[in-house]
């Protein structure tokens, strides 16, 4: 088979599409013929040498993809050869087969196509495990979004909205808000020109963001618990602004707020399994009822993943970006 593989870290160019050994599926295992990967950010810190996979991985790019499963190991049920379904995945997803442990595999949701599914994943199992299993946002509360025009923000607006909350989002230019408020966001905030902790707070009469889902890190942690209410809770996913950050505990204590930070790839495979299973019973129903829908961005040819990673570094893409698999075009 092909895929994308990184001879030497570096920029965009680093990738190259490349012949490699076809992967065979072990036991509680399942092997996928690739029709569509999507791009993230962790992909880039992988291409640039900060994030290797975990052991045992595909060396290869790619956290989520969908396609039709081609074959199966011992030990699985409830999967038959030719299902059509989308993935979650350590790895090894810029390439025209994978291999998935069947607990990280979902069904394409009703009203989806297999291409676009490639797109939900990562970001409804991000979503779903951080500001729901962890940070238990309830009907009525606020969720401030920073990058509400990312993958991740346009999924965690359209969640949210879905279970009664309000939802604040933070963007750097007009047409991101837009596409923000046109998928139900009610509070848009330009981060180039106001600040988020005031706009909150007019936005809230003073009492602040319930839950925050951050991509930033460092560089909004004091800000962040500002702009967060009493009983608040910040879940940190990303450190596009730093790794390093002061905490004022004082503040922290008198709102009773807490704080957590997670990441998807690392964790253990029943722990996957577990986050995968509550997003098919709490978020799949949703899309067969039209209350949610990838954002996608653009599709791209797999080969030409260069330019899907160019694309994501220059941040003026809403939603996903997809690489289609020769197959799959």
């Amino acid at each position: 088979m092909y895929a994308i593989t990184i001879p030497e870290p570096g920029g965009p160019e680093a990738l190259v599409w490349d012949e490699v050994p076809d992967p065979v599926p072990g036991e509680g295992e399942v092997l996928l013929e690739v029709t569509a990967g999507a791009v993230n950010r962790a992909d880039i810190l992988q291409r640039q040498g900060f994030y290797d996979p975990p052991p045992g991985t595909p060396p290869y790019p790619g956290l989520e993809c969908s396609g039709r499963i081609a074959g199966i190991g011992t030990g699985v049920s409830g999967w038959s050869v030719g299902d059509e379904v989308c993935a979650l995945l350590s790895g090894g997803g810029y390439a025209e087969k994978v291999v998935v442990p069947a607990g990280q595999l979902l069904p394409v949701p009703e009203g989806v196509g297999l291409r676009q599914a490639a797109a939900l994943p990562e970001v409804t199992c991000t979503v779903w495990s951080n500001v729901f299993m962890i940070a238990h946002l309830r009907p009525g509360e606020t969720l401030l979004v920073h990058g509400g025009s990312s993958g991740i923000g346009t999924m965690a607006i359209q969640l949210a909205k879905a279970v009664g909350a309000r939802v604040a989002v933070t963007a750097g230019t007009q047409e991101k808000l837009d596409r923000c408020a046109e998928l139900g966001a009610d509070i848009l905030v330009n981060y180039r020109e106001q600040d988020f902790v005031e706009e909150i707070r007019k936005a809230t009469d003073g009492a602040g963001a319930d839950v925050i889902l951050d991509n930033m890190g460092a560089k909004y942690l004091e800000r962040n618990v500002k702009a967060l209410a009493v009983n608040g809770r910040l879940a940190i996913i990303g450190m596009q602004g730093g790794v390093k950050g002061e905490l004022n505990i004082g503040a922290l204590l008198t709102k009773r707020a807490a704080i957590s930070a997670t990441s998807l790839r690392a964790r253990p495979l029943e722990e996957k399994a577990a986050i995968v299973a509550a997003v098919r019973e709490h978020v799949w129903p949703l899309f067969s009822g039209g209350r949610l829908r990838p954002v996608i961005d653009r599709e791209l040819p797999m080969p030409d993943a260069a330019t899907a990673h160019q694309v994501l570094e220059d941040s003026g893409h809403i939603g996903k970006v997809l690489l289609i698999a020769p197959q799959g075009a």
